[in-house]
């Protein structure tokens, strides 16, 4: 049994890919992508074979990210090819964090590759968790600690307990827990596993009481995509 009313609430909308970018206190995110608003179902995917098509309104510099990494020219980009572009938009992101985007973005089967309507909805994800990453990284280190990210996972409708802030900062900063910190790939990464699991969580309260039973199988195949993407 869990309780999400008393570990934290999700505010926004339900679990899917249209909700993992969801920040309902951020403004509008600053990036080529915000012309194309967020929190919606992304458009039909489009590219794999060789032919890219990227939705309506895409702006041209996510369109020459994908490209510029697509050297195969596949219509597709793999874990390698993802993790270049958005380590050449923000900073170098861990191959882990890519795997879990590839995950909970793409449509493909089995989710190793990622077209181009997949890449500029996650772009603009990025970009509005890039919003809330400065908002709350006040002593601009460029790295969230346990006590901002306690304030961040809030303002998200989260209300995460210290002892649990302290095992997620250990768990996304090589197991250093006492005064650790989380760069954006790591931030973004611990953001949407606890949304993902808390929405997880929520479909299994069918009566909305803040506790579920959970098999052990039913437990397992809930958490592991999460934390082995």
């Amino acid at each position: 049994m869990a309780d999400y009313n008393r570990y934290g609430h999700a505010h926004g909308q339900g679990y899917g890919q249209q909700g993992y970018g969801y920040a309902p206190s951020a403004p509008p995110a600053p990036t080529p992508s915000s012309s194309s608003s967020y929190g919606y179902p992304p458009p039909p995917m489009g590219g794999f074979g060789g032919a890219v098509a990227f939705p309506p309104g895409t702006h041209p510099d996510v369109e020459r990210a994908f490209r510029a990494v697509d050297r195969d020219r596949s219509g597709s980009i793999d874990e390698g090819e993802l993790q270049a572009a958005l380590s050449g938009a923000y900073h170098r992101f861990s191959i882990r964090t890519v795997r879990l985007l590839i995950f909970l973005f793409s449509d493909a089967s089995p989710r190793s590759r990622m077209g181009p309507a997949e890449f500029a909805t996650l772009w603009n994800c990025l970009g509005q968790w890039r919003v809330v990453f400065d908002r709350y990284d006040r002593d601009r280190s460029g790295k969230i600690e346990s006590n901002e990210l306690r304030e961040a996972l809030r303002g998200l409708g989260y209300a995460v307990p210290p002892a649990v802030i302290d095992l997620l900062i250990a768990n996304y900063n090589n197991g250093v827990s006492n005064r650790g910190a989380l760069d954006f790939d790591n931030f973004v990464e611990c953001g949407m596993v606890v949304k993902g699991l808390t929405e997880k969580f929520k479909e299994n309260d069918t009566r909305h009481t803040g506790s579920a039973a959970l098999s052990y199988d039913g437990f397992l195949s809930m958490v592991i995509p999460f934390i082995v993407p």
